[in-house]
């Protein structure tokens, strides 16, 4: 599912409300994650999951075309893990 086709879903199941008004929902929520992250924190979504920033350090890597040593730096990389609930949808509540 694509933002696009969320943004659609939710305005067809609710509507009372305006699509551009539905959108504007919609890019803030995924806004306000992408800051939360930005600043460093956390954010959970009880029973769907948390998202979070891990950091990799600067490494010495290998270009796998020719096998030279390569400097990576260090980076920032979003992390996501499932919460329970979902895990256990996914998993036909076998878990």
């Amino acid at each position: 599912m694509i933002r696009s086709e969320l943004v659609q879903r939710i305005a067809d199941e609710n509507p009372h409300l305006y699509h551009r008004d539905v959108e504007r929902i919609v890019n803030t929520i995924f806004e306000e994650i992408i800051r939360a992250m930005e600043a460093g924190n956390r954010v959970e979504l009880r029973g769907f999951g948390a998202f979070s920033v891990k950091r990799r350090d600067a490494r010495i890597g290998r270009n796998p075309r020719t096998g030279d040593a390569v400097s990576v730096e260090a980076k920032a990389v979003p992390f996501f893990k499932t919460g329970k609930q979902l895990r256990e949808r996914l998993n036909g509540g076998s878990e």
